[in-house]
């Protein structure tokens, strides 16, 4: 009977961790899309101000397309950004625990955390979201842009998040279960940062001799 239930919760894992990778695969794709949005804002940030300077003058709907792309940078990437372990953490007590203390801290907070905090703002935001749309809200600036598909970005970014994080509860309880192998080897981020950083510098190096 015991051999049975194990072999139905393994299971169950498994079919868990095919989810898990289904929604990394899915938020990885979308966070590379997205971050070719930085050059895009970069080029009419910089067209804006040049021309504002040039030709004193602007346009309310490019100042506002300049800050719904923001939007859509900071929401849709902060999925892969959890993903890819890079939120921030206090990486000075966090390099203080055990491996399993960190595990029990990230289940922790994912549980009672960031997916409360996910549901909170998809319930809230989808009224405001679908008000916004029924009246075909228009921005308050003359020639500005509608209001309603940045109120969206908030609605979209947050259900993302929601999946990513039940993602990382997934592969959190499955490396506590050994399961499968940490996904972030056991580095805190102040480690990644600084593995990185030697790395840098020893291609500068090398480079120079």
């Amino acid at each position: 009977m015991r051999a049975g239930n194990a072999r139905n919760l393994g299971d169950s894992m498994n079919q868990l961790l095919a989810l898990s990778r289904v929604i990394d695969a899915v938020n990885l794709r979308i966070g590379k899309w997205v971050s070719w949005l930085v050059f895009v804002v970069v080029l009419i940030s910089a067209a804006n101000a040049t021309v504002r300077k040039v030709f004193d003058t602007s346009s309310n709907a490019w100042l506002e397309l300049q800050w719904i792309l923001f939007s859509i940078i900071f929401l849709m990437c902060s999925p892969w950004t959890l993903m890819s372990n890079e939120h921030i953490r206090i990486d000075i007590v966090n390099s203080m625990w055990s491996k399993t203390t960190r595990n029990v801290i990230d289940v922790i907070g994912h549980i009672f955390f960031l997916l409360p905090l996910t549901i909170i703002m998809i319930v809230t935001s989808y009224p405001f979201f679908m008000r916004s749309l029924t009246i075909n809200e228009q921005s308050m600036n003359a020639g500005g842009l509608p209001q309603w598909p940045a109120k969206g970005l908030v609605l979209l970014g947050f259900l993302l998040l929601f999946f990513q994080g039940i993602s990382e509860l997934i592969k959190r309880i499955a490396v506590m279960r050994g399961l499968i192998p940490d996904p972030y080897g056991g580095l805190t981020s102040h480690d990644a940062i600084e593995a990185e950083t030697e790395r840098v510098i020893a291609n500068i190096t090398q480079d120079n001799r």
